[in-house]
């Protein structure tokens, strides 16, 4: 048996021992460095912003009457919520989908004697903002944008600050009026009215 074999027999259990407590200090550091953020994903689906959104006073929407260009345009939700068309005076739209408003113009349309069988088509131009707080450079609210992602938040918001984890954010979304936190990567897509928490490295 070689000397350096006699040495590492002699002096194994030493070995162990400070070889576990390296690994430890490795461990502890990886998980120090690491923010605590909720075990469930947001989804990677980019979906449609505007299924099931509500509409709130500022937005704007284009409404299609069919075969009727003058009833047809851009229109703005007022403070109070409501929209005012030619013939139809103000409409509520707040609180509704775009799908409920085309049905409520529809209604109004037919029961007011206008049309027999009006067809209407509203589109979202605009939606409620986003939120990005937390280790950017520029944190506050910014306009939403169709397609948009984390990375693309970040970059709007300035981009990270030296102090940011980065790679993984917290984005909390509203769901059926309730608040939910997710785990969320930069190409995650993101939502009208989501926040997005920029988390400090835990040093």
């Amino acid at each position: 048996m070689t000397s350096m074999s006699l040495f590492f027999n002699r002096h194994r259990p030493g070995l162990k021992r400070c070889a576990g407590a390296i690994l430890g200090l490795v461990l502890a550091a990886c998980a120090v460095l690491n923010p605590i953020l909720p075990a469930e994903t947001a989804t990677m689906q980019p979906g449609n912003p505007a299924e099931g959104y509500l509409l709130e006073q500022g937005n704007h929407v284009r409404i299609t009457v069919f075969n009727e260009p003058n009833l047809s345009g851009d229109f703005t939700l007022d403070p109070n919520g409501t929209l005012s068309m030619t013939l139809l005076g103000s409409i509520p739209a707040g609180g509704i989908t775009a799908k409920a408003l085309a049905g409520r113009i529809e209604d109004r349309l037919r029961k007011d004697g206008y049309f027999q069988n009006p067809k209407v088509a509203v589109e979202v131009q605009t939606f409620r903002p986003f939120y990005i707080l937390g280790e950017v450079r520029q944190p506050g609210e910014f306009p939403y944008v169709t397609g948009m992602m984390v990375i693309s938040a970040i970059a709007k918001a300035g981009g990270y600050d030296y102090r940011a984890w980065e790679g993984e954010v917290l984005l909390v979304r509203t769901i059926n009026g309730q608040q939910k936190e997710y785990r969320a990567v930069e190409r995650t897509p993101i939502l009208p009215g989501d926040i997005i928490k920029v988390l400090q490295r835990r040093i």
